[in-house]
């Protein structure tokens, strides 16, 4: 089997790692100076106790969040946030860090994408509201907002920047939110569609087999009541057609429950095509109504589809001429020509008079078969003829070699 494609970094990278690498870079160059490395700034006053406890356990929070971003996000993206508030206020800092923020963008995006709508829109609300927030504890605490030589560092201007970047990752979240719900509902579609179409054959095949049969035992029936006082031999060799044609009916309908129940979920045709028609001939003729078959070309393997479907409109022709034409015999042509397959079904009865091919009657068989041939990109008309009877003619695309 070929390899599968290897899943998107985005994927392959779980949303924890994506937002715990920043913070922790973040969290990382804000300590860099309390502990006098070379080429760091010099002069800052180290933490206090107290504010080592927030940051020792502001990391614990963040770090404990980012890991359970995949899992559970909403609690994740609340130690997350949590803990950056806990580490920012125990640095002292004037408004939290670009990189930490960085983080909690990715946990919002995470939420957005993953999430309902209304934990999405928490996450961002909290997101905008942490820095406000945290503005107004310093001011509670009589800690300044701005840096003696940097006006403006710490102010609330910085928030919108902040804030904008917490709006741009909720909506790409929400945007793969709604992608990924699309490709559900086309999924799912796709699904019932096929499912619909698979009872339609179903019903096409059903349809088909009992159609045909019954016609035959009705013929068979209806000539062995006739002759049941002066012709008892005969008789009784119709009722025997009658049981032979129902039995063979039954099996056949067996077969189609059997597939239908198959464990893998499929369901194989039940087994016909073009060599069952010298069946179909004897059976009809043996009814009542001769059939002749001509053979054209070089009979050739087709492609199970085209096969069945071959089959299937000559078993439904056949059977209306049996139950509409009031003729005692029909004509079946099968012309195996390089690259299609024609097929003609005539006769000399009454069809012109019916209605079965001008729509006025019931049509359910020309309509399916005019279905399969559509599906097949073949070419089908069905019409009474001029000279009276009922044609109907199929073209099928049919390649000349079947890949085994």
């Amino acid at each position: 089997m070929p390899a599968s494609p290897p899943l998107p970094l985005l994927k392959r990278v779980s949303p924890g790692v994506w937002a715990g690498v920043p913070w922790t870079y973040g969290t990382l160059f804000s300590i860099r100076a309390f502990f006098h490395l070379p080429f760091m700034p010099s002069g800052l006053l180290p933490p206090t106790p107290y504010g080592w406890a927030l940051i020792v356990s502001g990391s614990v929070l963040a770090l404990s969040g980012c890991t359970l971003l995949r899992p559970r996000p909403l609690s994740g993206f609340g130690l997350l946030l949590a803990g950056t508030y806990a580490l920012t206020l125990g640095l002292d800092g004037l408004t939290l860090g670009l990189f930490h923020y960085t983080a909690l963008a990715v946990a919002v995006g995470r939420l957005a994408a993953t999430a309902d709508r209304r934990r999405g829109l928490l996450a961002l609300a909290l997101a905008i509201a942490v820095l406000p927030a945290y503005e107004l504890t310093r001011v509670g605490l009589g800690r300044p907002l701005d840096a003696l030589h940097d006006t403006g560092r710490g102010d609330w201007r910085s928030w919108s920047a902040l804030a904008l970047m917490a709006v741009v990752a909720w909506l790409i979240g929400n945007s793969v939110r709604q992608t990924r719900a699309y490709t559900e509902r086309l999924t799912t579609q796709a699904a019932t569609q096929a499912v619909t179409a698979e009872r339609l054959r179903i019903a096409r095949e059903m349809h088909d087999t009992v159609a045909h049969s019954i016609g035959i035992i009705a013929l068979q029936a209806g000539a062995a009541a006739r002759v049941t006082t002066t012709q008892p031999e005969a008789a009784r060799e119709a009722m025997r057609a009658v049981e032979r044609e129902g039995r063979e009916t039954l099996a056949g309908l067996r077969r189609m429950l059997v597939a239908l129940r198959a464990a893998d979920g499929e369901v194989p045709v039940v087994a016909a095509g073009l060599g069952d028609i010298d069946r179909l001939a004897a059976t009809t003729t043996a009814a009542g109504v001769r059939v002749e078959v001509r053979r054209r070309g070089e009979p050739r393997q087709l492609p199970p589809d085209i096969d069945l479907s071959a089959f299937r409109i000559v078993q439904e022709s056949v059977t209306n001429v049996v139950r509409h034409a009031g003729t005692r015999a029909c004509r079946v042509t099968l012309d195996y020509r390089e690259d299609e397959l024609a097929l003609e079904v005539t006769d000399d009865g009454r069809g012109h008079e019916t209605g079965i091919g001008t729509g006025t009657g019931t049509g359910f068989g020309l309509a399916g078969m005019r279905e399969r041939v559509a599906l097949l990109h073949g070419e089908f008309t069905a019409a009474p003829r001029p000279e009276g009877g009922f044609r109907v003619a199929v073209r099928l695309p049919a390649p000349a070699t079947v890949a085994r």
